[in-house]
């Protein structure tokens, strides 16, 4: 029987370790040919670069029976973007899926947060989104344009902490809150080209989470379900990078364990009218009453 992904050419970011090579695994698992981009670098970003990560995931992929290629470039940079689909054009001679999964952490509470810590988590996680993104729509709208048929999909992560935030986590939680935004944005500007943009906010034990959230990430006793491991979020990554995901575009998912949920966004609550400007007076008394029928927010993480 044909796989889900037969045919297609998916890219994965960040697929040397935990959710990347869980998603590359899983796409080749289901006939998919894989670009296994990784940089190789520390859980901070630093410690020198390395492709052996990624080159391990291509040999599991290939000892497996599939088709893989491995790419070392840094996809937080123009050029490392632009190779890294040149990559999959080059090797199989098309692209059908984007999956940008690439990150590191630098946490620290906002007092102690140092810009360069800011500036480096930004850079991967939403700049590392974005280049990706931005030279896999060129081609696509390119083809599109040529009169090609493009089912083109691109599965973006984000996070809880950019749903909700988390306490020492302000660089990380800004980040993936902003890769919600670009996602909005994109499926927006890219479905008249056959471009389906979505995301997910997973929750897996990987090295960005064992530690911080080591009680919660835990495996489980011997024979029982593993709900944090890495592989429960796949299915759905890859059912989303599949052509079988036609019409859904400019959502995102929570996913973890055994639970699939279609999270909502920011819409309307509770609104007080009227015809002539408040006085700030006003305006406090107003919002101190529509606070009383509104939704309280959930909590950050780490409250």
């Amino acid at each position: 029987m044909a796989g889900l992904c037969e045919g297609r050419v998916a890219v994965v970011t960040g697929a040397g370790r935990g959710l990347g090579r869980a998603h590359a695994l899983a796409f080749a698992a289901e006939g998919a040919r894989v670009v296994v981009n990784d940089l190789g670098v520390g859980l901070d970003g630093s410690a020198g670069r390395s492709t052996s990560p990624a080159e391990e995931v291509v040999a599991e992929i290939r000892a497996a029976g599939g088709e893989a290629v491995a790419h070392g470039g840094d996809i937080a940079s123009g050029g490392g973007a632009a190779t890294l689909v040149a990559c999959a054009l080059d090797t199989y001679g098309r692209l059908d899926t984007l999956v940008n999964n690439a990150g590191f952490l630098r946490d620290r509470m906002l007092v102690n947060l140092e810009e360069d810590d800011w500036d480096a988590v930004m850079r991967v996680h939403l700049k590392g989104h974005f280049l990706p993104l931005k030279h896999a729509a060129a081609w696509w709208r390119a083809e599109s344009k040529a009169g090609r048929e493009v089912a083109a999909r691109v599965v973006n992560t984000s996070s809880g902490a950019g749903l909700l935030g988390s306490v020492g986590q302000g660089n990380y939680s800004a980040a993936k809150a902003g890769i919600l935004g670009l996602t909005l944005v994109a499926a927006a500007e890219l479905g008249r080209y056959g471009i389906q943009v979505n995301a997910i906010a997973p929750a897996a034990r990987t090295r960005m989470t064992e530690r911080t959230f080591a009680g919660a990430m835990a495996a489980p006793a011997a024979g029982g379900f593993d709900a944090m491991a890495p592989e429960n979020v796949s299915p759905l990554v890859v059912w989303l990078g599949s052509a079988a995901s036609a019409g859904v575009t400019g959502r995102v998912f929570e996913v973890e364990g055994g639970r699939i949920t279609v999270m909502d966004g920011w819409r309307p609550g509770p609104t007080a009218t009227r015809e002539s400007r408040w006085t700030p007076a006003e305006a406090g008394e107003a919002a101190a009453e529509l606070l009383t029928t509104a939704r309280a927010p959930l909590p950050s993480y780490g409250t």
